[in-house]
């Protein structure tokens, strides 16, 4: 007997409520020191904002090291351990998502070569097979952005800028549009 094949499904409305029964979106408190605001809204790709997504962030402490165990680099901080470097929002108020957290420093990448400082970020949403992955890069990190490999292999000037977040008077802007005009880059990746 050989095994049926089911359809692909996509990710269901089931998940915003089973994944954000916790709120993961301060990894720092707001009053912590160095903390940072990022906040934006995910639009589909007829402009129409998401209600119902979840962004999660994944990224390194201010010493530029991750809060997991295969970062064994002991000559750099963990702060402690208690910086996690992950973090979930779920979108709601018309599709908007927010995180409190900090600034990371500056990674290597799997190559070894100086990455600018930047977040990972992976969007789960209705309509989608998979999720889709993209990065938060700081608009006072022009030099370190001008030299980073990824940021750098995106050939059109305007895709790249999706990629850099805005500063609009303390809080860092970073809208996610799925599709269509001002489409954000995403990057391929294996699961």
């Amino acid at each position: 007997m050989s095994p049926e094949l089911t359809p692909s499904q996509t990710v269901g409305p089931f998940f915003h409520d089973a994944l954000l029964d916790e709120d993961r979106s301060e990894l720092v408190s707001p009053d912590h020191l160095k903390a940072i605001k990022i906040e934006g809204t995910v639009y589909d790709g007829a402009g129409d904002v998401v209600p119902d997504a979840m962004v999660e962030i994944w990224q390194a402490n201010p010493s530029g090291r991750y809060n997991h165990p295969a970062d064994d680099r002991h000559d750099l901080s963990l702060d402690g351990e208690t910086f996690s470097g992950f973090g979930r929002s779920g979108t709601a108020d018309g599709g908007k998502f927010s995180f409190v957290t900090v600034k990371p420093g500056p990674v290597h990448g799997p190559d070894g070569r100086p990455q600018a400082p930047h977040i990972m970020v992976s969007v789960f949403t209705r309509g989608l097979l998979q999720r889709v992955v993209t990065r938060i890069y700081f608009p006072d990190e022009v030099e370190r952005n001008a030299t980073d490999h990824v940021l750098s292999s995106i050939e059109d000037p305007a895709v790249r800028e999706t990629l850099v977040a805005r500063d609009e008077g303390g809080v860092l802007r970073f809208d996610i549009r799925l599709q269509g005009e001002g489409q954000t880059a995403f990057f391929e990746f294996e699961e």
